[in-house]
């Protein structure tokens, strides 16, 4: 499938997705249906256990697209909001890894974005943010609910209050992301992790992301009762007996994904 403003490459099981909407890679209303439509594609293909996403040129995505702000009602804006809120629900409880690569400017919904994904990581260049309410608006696409999960409530309220932008070095000290590295070695890296990632049985991955997003949606006991319910579940996974096995008599294991 062809998408207006996203490119995808798959090879050797990792999927790449490049934001490519110029100048800017904003997030309009298309590169939304577009996102929509390529996690269709990529839940349904085998070829890809992992996902990278990045952005083309300078920007990671700047940001909403603020034009098709001027029109809104207030009952359109919440409907906005919560086309993006579910879009970005759908990646954090997606059943493949997400890595975000986060190479420029990363803002507003453009954070949201990355918020909702696995694995974030960042080159030093990168600037990250949540400046809506330097437009009279809030964060819409679940950023008040996500940046103090991963940051902390205090320094997500100052974030949000004020607007303030950061680099990729304060928000690996925040743990906003959980890597750095160079910008010209930025994909590469979140490539290499994601086939060290895709080596493991895509079954039971999708088990451990369930298990773990079950722990940040539900209370602590829900979360427990529901790994103990997955735990259970590859037990009776063919890639469970291969593992230990394997681990038996000190091989690498071979997974066949079932």
């Amino acid at each position: 499938m062809t998408y207006a403003n996203l490119r995808l490459e798959i090879e050797d099981d990792v999927a790449l997705l490049t934001i490519n909407h110029p100048p800017a890679n904003a997030l309009n209303q298309t590169t939304l249906q577009e996102l929509q439509k390529v996690l269709d594609e990529l839940e349904q293909d085998n070829r890809a256990k992992a996902v990278v996403v990045t952005g083309e040129g300078r920007f990671f995505i700047a940001g909403a697209d603020i034009k098709e702000f001027l029109q809104l009602s207030v009952d359109q804006a919440q409907a906005l909001s919560e086309n993006g809120q579910r879009l970005f629900d759908r990646m954090e409880a997606f059943p493949k890894p997400i890595i975000a690569a986060i190479n420029g400017a990363c803002l507003g919904g453009g954070l949201e974005l990355a918020l909702a994904c696995h694995i974030r990581l960042a080159a030093p260049e990168a600037k990250l943010g949540l400046p809506e309410l330097n437009l009279g608006l809030i964060p819409g696409y679940g950023g008040t609910q996500r940046l103090p999960q991963v940051v902390g409530r205090g320094k997500a309220t100052q974030m949000i209050l004020t607007s303030e932008m950061i680099g990729g070095e304060e928000a690996l000290r925040i743990g906003l992301i959980e890597s750095l590295y160079p910008l010209d070695q930025l994909v590469s890296e979140a490539k290499t992790l994601a086939k060290t990632i895709a080596q493991k049985s895509s079954v039971t991955m999708k088990f451990a992301l369930a298990a773990i997003h079950a722990g940040f949606t539900a209370d602590r006991e829900t979360g427990l009762r529901e790994e103990a319910r997955l735990f259970g579940q590859s037990f009776a996974t063919e890639d469970c007996k291969e593992g230990v096995n394997a681990f038996i008599e000190k091989r690498k294991p071979q997974f066949t994904n079932r």
